[in-house]
Parts: C-alpha cells; structure tokens; sequence
C-alpha cells in the first residue's frame, strides 16, 4: 500500500516521506468545487502553482501527485506547467464521458502518469468505455463527490453496496493500479481506519489518502496561539500513527480467506448503521466524516 499525503507544506511533505509516505499531492482542484461541497466540513485547497516546486524539492524520492482542475480551456496549460515543475502523477477529477479523459492524456502525452478520479455517476455509468484507455495508470474512487451523486447519505456507501468492488475489479482486468476514498486513523472516524484497510487489502488498491485526521496536531500547534509545544509535538504523533497503519497492513494481510469475508461484512454492516444515523440525525444527503479526503 502506498499512503498519498495531501500537502503543500514543504516541511510536512519532507516529514511524511521520511516516514514512508511514498506519493505527496498537491491539490489545485477548485473550478466549481466551492458550489459542490462548500459547508460540508470536505476539504478545499487554497494549494496554488508554485507550491508544486517546493514540494518537489523538498520530496525528491516521493511520487508527486497534481490533482488539476477539471478539464476547461485552460488545462494545457495547467498540466504543461504542473510537470515543469516536478509533477510525476497527474490527476484528473470530475470528468463524465470518455472523451475527457481522452483530452487529458492528450495533454500529458507520456510525459507524466495519469489518474483518472472516478467521482460522478456518468463516471461510473461510461466506465467500460474508458478503463481500458492507453496512458492512463490508474483509477481512483473519490467517495466524497459520489455518494452524493448517487444519493447516499455516507461517503462510505458506495463500498458497502459493492459498486467500489466493481470499479476495482474493472481496474485490476485493464491492468491499471487502483485506489479509493480517504482513511482516518485506525480507531477513528465512523467506519474506523482499521477497518478501511481491511477492505482496501480485500479489493487489491495500491494507495488510499490519508485523511486530515493525520495532521490535525499540526494543525492545531501553528494556528492556534499559545500552542508552541503542540507544534512541536504533532511530529512525533504523525510518526506513530504512520506506523502503526503499516503494522495493521502487515497483520491483515496475513488473514485468511473466512477473516476476510468475515471483515467484509463488518464493514458492510458499519456503513449501514453509519448510514441510518445520518439519515436520522440530518436532512441533507451528505454529512462529512473523519475519513473525508478525496
């Protein structure tokens, strides 16, 4: 498994790749992601351009990941400038119909890897007609645009109900890597990461977000006065909890064939339950969870 860092702070990408975070990502997604999920507590990058060469110098073993705009008229541009400045991995969010998809290895033209961030129900709906594409790399879930696209009331309802599964194993019969949604740290969050990761090992995925969870500390030591000491600490927490997420991959992934199915329907029955307190607990079809991140 590899752990994708969502960053444009040089010192914080440093850090994580020290402690084994192998891809860092930075996030210049903003054309119409303010209207999408916009007070629904999901992340919105304020990452800009130039962050990507900083970040590049300081992560120079690190796949770097851009996560672009959608396509519009600019992108290009965007994607021209984004390797320039050190990008390996380049990610394509909110895209419908093949043709998108298309333009957007166009653009790369061999020059990066590409990765299509499958969030929409026309994604999704056209997948067999894009999967298979030449110069795309891998497929990944976004959970967060999705579930509300399909009218789910937890981010995680598309993996209970099987359709990740479907993605997963379209990806794998392409041969292209896969990956999906974001994980909290292992006993947190409402589908705990521990049992995230169990189903990440079940499905084949390669890499998954780390969710905001990771870094909260720092967070909260530099941006809150009086917290020196807070700042000086999240370190050694991000240390920790880095490692202990790579000790429980080494664990499950010794289980057997009955743990796995047994941990599958866990899961299953967590996001049920998850589902029906949210939908009991609010009116909207979207509420945020630790684990929110793509």
């Amino acid at each position: 498994m590899d752990w994708i860092q969502i960053t444009n702070n040089a010192e914080f990408a440093a850090l994580a790749q020290a402690c084994g975070v192998g891809r860092i990502m930075v996030d210049l997604e903003r054309l119409g992601k303010q209207a999408r999920q916009g007070g629904l507590g999901t992340f919105i990058s304020d990452h800009r351009p130039e962050d990507i060469a900083r970040v590049r110098a300081a992560v120079p073993k690190a796949d770097l990941i851009v996560r672009i705009n959608p396509l519009h008229a600019g992108s290009g541009d965007e994607i021209g400038q984004a390797i320039a400045a050190g990008a390996n991995t380049l990610m394509l969010p909110m895209f419908e119909q093949p043709d998108a998809l298309q333009a957007f290895l166009r653009h790369i033209a061999g020059r990066a890897r590409g990765i299509a961030l499958l969030e929409t129900r026309a994604a999704l709906e056209s997948l067999p007609a894009w999967a298979t594409l030449p110069g795309l790399d891998e497929i990944y879930v976004g959970l967060n645009d999705l579930h509300r696209q399909l009218g789910a009331r937890f981010m995680f309802e598309p993996l209970g109900s099987g359709v990740v599964d479907r993605v997963a194993q379209a990806a794998h019969a392409a041969g292209k890597r896969f990956g999906f949604g974001g994980i909290a740290r292992l006993d947190e969050g409402l589908l705990p990461g521990r049992v995230v990761l169990a189903e990440h090992l079940r499905l084949g995925s390669s890499s998954v977000i780390l969710s905001r969870t990771f870094n909260r500390e720092m967070v909260e030591g530099v941006h809150k006065p009086g917290h020196a000491q807070a700042g000086l600490a999240w370190q050694g927490v991000y240390r920790c909890e880095i490692a202990r997420l790579r000790h429980a991959t080494q664990v499950l992934a010794t289980r057997t064939p009955d743990e796995v199915e047994s941990d599958r329907l866990l899961a299953r029955d967590l996001i049920a339950k998850a589902a029906a307190i949210l939908g009991e607990s609010a009116p909207s079809a979207a509420q945020p969870t630790h684990a929110s991140a793509a």
